[in-house]
């Protein structure tokens, strides 16, 4: 076992330094224990030291080129956003400048939300946590029916049938896995019933025997039986991406058809920050703001003027100025061009392929797009990329490594471009 010199010995050489006295000790324990066990040599401990307190400094939040070709990655952030010109400083968050009052911060996106969808709307940090508020105030202590084709698990572990049981709703399951009927849910109607759920399966697909009932049948029985219509809808489309190879329902669709309240997610198919938003009846919405739970999952500062910036393009139609919108936009012919451009002198070829959305929306539709496949060992290129700075994130298959540019911005090009070649 190798003996090291002392902490006082260690901070006679590198006591100078411009860090705090506990943060240098900190550091010069840390790297004698690895003397100790062998795992560094002496030579290299003020290396070590020195390579330690650098990383406190850096950021571990950072940006990185997608070049995988998936445009919602989970990892990556899910939807990438735009250079929103954050508020620095004071800002009037909960100040009406007009009155010289106490404002509140839903003035700055319930508006544009109420311009867009036609109906109340208010954010919270998530759409779980969306789906926890609405069932806490409209269904606490009571059922909430559910088809069972449609407890489905979000993400990350977390289950529907689980935050309604968190939430205090009763779930009352009806139908079967593939099918479920109008009469299903009229049967399991009873005085007990606050709400009728619909739960949107945008991470899966079920195909075959299938069957459930339209949203129009499904709220002309709730206004039958007086009971609200709740469409949990996921992704938050609030653009028409058919002509662009999508298919995924329109939040404006859901509250036509006569849902009483919608929530969805801002960072998947809108292209926004990570928000869940309420909105439908002019009623319901306003009380599920009041629960006392909405503060704690109300947004910050800096989501509010993210989701601020994001609903003012889509208002103004500036879909372009989305990155997620603009990628998705992109036709085939367009990534071929500029993979065309990319790979002179490179090692490579170009392949057809597909890009897809990710995020937990629109499973199996993809978009027609054109691949880089680098030559030579896939998993040393993937580390030599990942390594970059900034890192760019890339995909194998079939032993190949492929770039997709429909993820990666213009303005990167070059360095992509410069990294492959070196």
């Amino acid at each position: 076992m190798t003996i090291p010199p002392s902490v006082d010995a260690i901070l006679q050489r590198l006591g100078s330094l411009p860090y705090p006295h506990a943060l240098l000790v900190s550091e010069i324990r840390r790297v004698l224990e690895l003397v100790r066990r062998d795992e560094l040599p002496l030579a290299d401990i003020d290396s070590r030291v020195l390579a330690g307190l650098r990383r406190w400094q850096q950021p571990s939040l950072k940006r990185v080129i997608n070049a995988t070709g998936v445009v919602l990655h989970t990892n990556l952030g899910r939807a990438p956003l735009a250079a929103l010109g954050q508020v620095e400083g004071y800002s009037n968050l909960e100040y009406d400048l007009a009155s010289g009052k106490r404002g509140k911060r839903d003035a700055h996106t319930a508006p544009l939300l109420e311009k867009l969808l036609g109906v109340p709307a208010i954010a919270v940090n998530n759409n779980a946590a969306a789906v926890y508020l609405v069932l806490h105030e409209l269904a606490a202590g009571h059922e909430v029916i559910v088809s069972r084709g449609e407890l489905i698990e979000i993400g990350d572990g977390f289950r529907i049938p689980d935050i309604m049981q968190r939430s205090g709703a009763i779930l009352r399951e009806v139908g079967a896995t593939n099918k479920t009927s109008i009469e299903d849910y009229a049967q399991a109607i009873n005085d007990r019933t606050r709400l009728i759920m619909r739960v949107h399966p945008s991470n899966f697909k079920v195909t075959g025997f299938t069957a459930k009932p339209t949203l129009e049948e499904l709220t002309k029985l709730g206004r039958e039986r007086r009971i609200p219509v709740y469409e949990d809808l996921g992704s938050g489309c609030l653009v028409d991406l058919r002509p662009y190879g999508i298919d995924e329902p329109q939040v404006k669709h859901s509250l036509d058809a006569g849902v009483d309240v919608v929530s969805f997610s801002c960072d998947k198919l809108l292209g926004g920050p990570q928000t869940g938003l309420i909105a439908g009846d002019a009623a319901l919405v306003p009380r599920i703001r009041r629960n006392p739970m909405y503060r704690a999952f109300r947004c910050d500062k800096l989501i509010v003027a993210a989701l601020e910036a994001t609903l003012r393009k889509l208002l103004l139609e500036q879909f372009d100025q989305l990155p997620a919108l603009w990628m998705i936009r992109r036709s085939a012919a367009e990534i071929q061009a500029r993979a065309e451009d990319m790979v002179v002198g490179l090692d490579a070829e170009l392949v057809a392929g597909e890009s897809v959305i990710g995020g937990g929306a629109t499973p199996e539709q993809r978009i027609p797009t054109w691949l880089i496949a680098l030559n030579g060992d896939a998993v040393q290129w993937e580390r030599r990329l990942r390594a970059h700075h900034p890192p760019i994130i890339a995909r194998i298959e079939k032993d190949r490594l492929l770039i997709d540019l429909r993820t990666v911005f213009p303005e990167d090009e070059a360095a992509l471009r410069q990294t492959l070649l070196d």
